[in-house]
């Protein structure tokens, strides 16, 4: 995947001066470690909707509960911490603050393991999104400052591999761990893995000099302290029409991608007739095969069309959304697993395509002093909005159509969430119009 928070900067440099600078020392080795980080993150989030299935049996939760824990509960303190834990990142030490949150949020998962009742699991949980909202933020910018521009986007690129390689090893590894031992012996152990890397990260990473290798680049220096403000950036993000639409048509789409991601193990096994040994391999591949591969080749798609039209920032995802439509309409209908993983792979390959777009658009929208936080502005809304209402409103329809649909409550809430597709394309479409009559202008 080529874009990034940073890419668009670095794209239009004068590239003479930057390539004869390179990555600070020890840059690659910082990259891996800093990914294997972000692979925990996702990891980590993911285990609650991998081990559903052996949760609910064990402590009684309901489809709704579930929703709640891993949709509005989580996006609320997710959402709402990482805009102060960046102010607090760009004031501090990163590597300090990647290491702390990624101690939290790996503590916080053994404590799932841990936990009673509903009411414990929900304040482990809480505490999980706490930690991870400190994940992503620091590591941009840590990153930025070991890699020069013009190289920028191949390093968050790959750093951006980190979400669909999670989400499989948790597939994979927390199925696996858990048929053989137990579901609360999984977040045990691989909440120990993180707290193991948050004192790798501590121990070796160096925090590198701000804006050292963008001066030696001969890049201009950016307005500092006041100069963009907190309030004039917020402002700027909500009334700015292209900036609102990409944010909207995103959390649309995360409505669909949260929604039916967090419910998809639980479905597959308990209508599909899955279990956790197949989940850990099959799954575990449809997920890094249909995912991985859409983030890698919609940022291709996205590098080469934006350069003859900037509408390729909202027609590929409205284009990769429709083509997902019928496929996931197929996956929900298939009448066996093995079927259903087939159809299964169309969406989660085309779902992800929007990503590259809303990240790389704003950043190429907003002034570069204000692109940190018009990126975390971004990620409010989609996770917000996404997170909140996706898991939310599965668990919610499935509980309300239980008494009646016994055995394909799931089912019929996985149908319920095909509509806001359509409401995804249609924003899509609208920040197309409105970005071709920006081109317009220009």
């Amino acid at each position: 995947m080529a874009h990034s928070p940073h890419a668009p900067a670095a794209a239009g440099l004068d590239e003479s001066p930057a390539a004869a600078v390179k990555p600070a020392a020890g840059a690659w080795p910082v990259l891996a470690i800093l990914c294997f980080v972000y692979v925990l993150n996702f990891l980590d989030r993911q285990l609650l909707s991998i081990l559903a299935k052996p949760i609910q049996d064990e402590l009684g939760v309901t489809d709704g509960q579930l929703g709640l824990i891993s949709g509005l509960y989580f996006a609320l303190f997710y959402c709402l911490i990482s805009i102060p834990v960046g102010w607090l990142a760009d004031r501090t030490n990163r590597v300090r603050v990647l290491a702390a949150a990624c101690g939290l949020w790996s503590a916080a998962t053994m404590a799932c393991g841990l936990s009673a009742n509903y009411p414990q699991l929900v304040l482990a949980r809480m505490t999980v999104g706490v930690g991870e909202a400190g994940g992503g933020p620091p590591s941009y910018a840590i990153i930025t400052d070991y890699f020069p521009p013009g190289r920028r986007g191949t390093a968050l690129g790959l750093f951006n591999l980190g979400p669909p390689i999670g989400q499989a090893m948790g597939v994979a590894f927390g199925a696996a761990i858990a048929a053989a031992y137990s579901w609360r012996m999984a977040f045990i152990i691989l909440g120990a893995v993180g707290l193991v890397a948050a004192l790798v990260v501590l121990l070796g990473v160096r925090e590198p000099e701000r804006g050292g290798l963008d001066r030696a680049a001969g890049v201009p220096p950016k307005s500092t302290g006041g100069q963009a403000g907190f309030w004039p950036t917020v402002r700027n993000f909500f009334s700015t029409p292209a900036l609102l639409l990409v944010a909207l048509a995103s959390a649309a789409t995360q409505i669909v991608t949260y929604g039916a991601g967090n419910f998809t193990t639980l479905f597959l096994m308990r209508e599909k007739g899955m279990t956790l040994q197949d989940v850990s391999l099959w799954y575990a591949l449809v997920v890094a095969v249909g995912m991985g591969g859409g983030i890698f080749v919609s940022g291709r798609v996205i590098d080469r069309f934006t350069r003859k039209a900037k509408t390729a920032y909202a027609l590929a995802p409205a284009i990769s959304l429709s083509l997902a439509i019928l496929p996931y309409l197929a996956f929900v209908w298939a009448p066996s697993w093995p079927l259903a993983l087939a159809f299964l792979l169309g969406p989660t390959f085309l779902n992800y395509f929007y990503l590259s777009s809303a990240v790389a658009l704003v950043q190429e929208e907003v002034a570069p002093e204000q692109r940190v936080l018009s990126g975390a502005l971004l990620l409010l809304v989609m996770n917000l909005v996404g997170m909140g209402v996706g898991p939310t409103f599965v668990g919610a329809v499935s509980d309300l159509l239980r008494p009646d649909h016994p055995d394909n409550s799931l089912q019929l809430a996985f149908y319920a969430l095909a509509p806001v597709y359509l409401v995804a394309v249609a924003l899509f479409l609208a920040l197309a119009r409105v970005l071709k009559r920006e081109e317009a202008r220009a």
